[in-house]
């Protein structure tokens, strides 16, 4: 029923209203489900075929005339509006205050629930920047300490080297003297 509304661009329910209702008729069904979306037509106060352009019917009043006398048919009477007392009016007029005043404090508590939602994700999103920036400070000094670790060990490692060096020179040079 909705699709059916948009589609023919209604602005208030027509099924509700008794100007449209649901058909469970074969033929019909079958047309509609061959073009969704599109609105199928049928010529006015006939049993045709539903298609997507409508012709006008072209045998309207052709056998009715033969032989019987043109009746004019009266108009319909309208009817008068009916009239309203001013009580109801007032009634009428207090009912749609409320329910503007419902609505109107509906649309507050929504909007009062948002910005609340909005300033809890945002102190979520600082807390977690903050947490975040904290954790990297930490990770920046704990690599700072290990390269400064690595830089002492480099240095103790070539230490050891040179001192490894100056001791091994000797041996050897007492080693070489010592078989001449």
């Amino acid at each position: 029923m909705k699709a059916a509304l948009d589609a023919w661009g209604a602005g208030s329910n027509l099924f509700r209203q008794g100007a449209a209702k649901e058909t469970d008729e074969p033929d019909v069904v079958a047309a509609t489900m061959s073009k969704p979306g599109v609105v199928l037509k049928r010529p006015a106060g006939s049993s045709g075929r539903f298609t997507e352009h409508s012709e006008l019917p072209t045998d309207l009043g052709r056998d009715e005339g033969r032989g019987k006398r043109n009746r004019r048919h009266p108009e319909p009477k309208r009817r008068a509006s009916p009239k309203i007392s001013e009580k109801d009016a007032r009634r009428a007029a207090a009912q749609f205050e409320r329910e503007r005043a419902t609505q109107e404090a509906e649309r507050r508590r929504e909007e009062a629930k948002q910005a609340s939602e909005s300033e809890r994700r945002e102190q979520a999103i600082a807390k977690a920047r903050s947490a975040l920036d904290e954790a990297r400070k930490e990770h920046e000094a704990k690599v700072g300490a290990i390269d400064a670790e690595r830089d002492a060990l480099d240095n103790r490692a070539k230490d050891e080297e040179a001192r490894w060096n100056r001791q091994s020179e000797k041996f050897e040079a007492a080693l070489r003297r010592a078989r001449e």
